[in-house]
């Protein structure tokens, strides 16, 4: 484990300020939760594993799955500290990037505990404004997609791929009512016109998170389970070890694919290249 002493905010030190790891504390692939307590319920699914850092709402763990190496690292809620983590990750050679959450599904027929695999995102926080013009697109890596959406059929579970919102508020940004039935302007129609879109499920990290790693060329995805459907009304803290347990296959099946990729002399996995 790196020795944490030394840690300042410069970018280039080998303890990284916010997170507190080093290159020799993480896996190349980082599951990112947001609630610190998610950590154990993950990694409870792994081969082993070993705590090696916790500062703020960053708690990480390193340690394996189905022998592949594996890390975990909470963001806490919202895009700006998922940003952070992206940013301090990368700095010590983290390239792989899966966002684990929870989320509120917008369409009909998407059941509380199925899981919502993102395939692109509507960028409706202000994070990734920092980063790239307002129309630059948070796209998720084909990879990253590809393997979230072969773990979820070969561990059985009922998932939808799509469009999610990525929203800055919990509340009025997502079309609630705020203290005292606050309504924001526009936030009566917000689920509507996204509903007409088509776009699946609303949470607040993921559209940062890949905005960011598809600028500095890094794969990232996002899969989250539905707690609440905003057609039905529906609420229940469902889904979450399913969503927990595919992603870490999705990372095992990714080290498969760049194994087959590097046999092939590919650069990158396509579906003539078998698993």
């Amino acid at each position: 484990m790196t020795d944490k002493s030394d840690r300042s905010e410069d970018p280039n030190d080998e303890v990284q300020y916010h997170v507190e790891v080093g290159e020799d504390d993480v896996a190349d692939a980082v599951l990112l939760p947001g609630n610190p307590e998610r950590v154990d319920k993950i990694t409870a699914l792994w081969d082993g594993h070993e705590e090696v850092a916790h500062h703020r709402e960053y708690r990480t763990a390193t340690g394996t799955y189905e022998d592949a190496p594996i890390s975990v690292t909470s963001t806490g809620i919202g895009s700006p500290s998922a940003a952070i983590a992206v940013e301090e990750l990368a700095r010590v050679g983290v390239d792989t990037f899966i966002r684990v959450g929870s989320c509120g599904a917008i369409q009909p027929g998407m059941d509380v505990g199925d899981l919502v695999i993102t395939t692109g995102a509507v960028r409706q926080e202000g994070t990734s404004d920092e980063y790239v013009r307002e129309d630059y697109p948070a796209a998720a890596d084909g990879e990253v997609v590809s393997a979230l959406v072969a773990a979820a059929e070969r561990l059985g579970y009922d998932y939808h791929t799509g469009v999610t919102m990525s929203a800055d508020s919990f509340y009025a940004g997502q079309g609630r009512p705020g203290f005292e039935g606050f309504e924001a302007a526009g936030s009566d129609e917000l689920v509507a016109e996204l509903q007409d879109a088509n776009v699946k499920n609303i949470e607040m990290e993921a559209s940062a998170i890949l905005t960011i790693a598809n600028v500095y060329g890094l794969r990232a995805g996002a899969i989250c389970s539905v707690y609440a459907n905003r057609v039905t009304g529906e609420f229940r803290t469902e889904g979450e070890s399913r969503t927990a347990e595919t992603a870490s296959l999705a990372v095992t099946l990714l080290a498969r694919m760049d194994e087959v990729k590097r046999e092939a002399g590919a650069d990158r996995w396509h579906a003539g290249l078998s698993l």
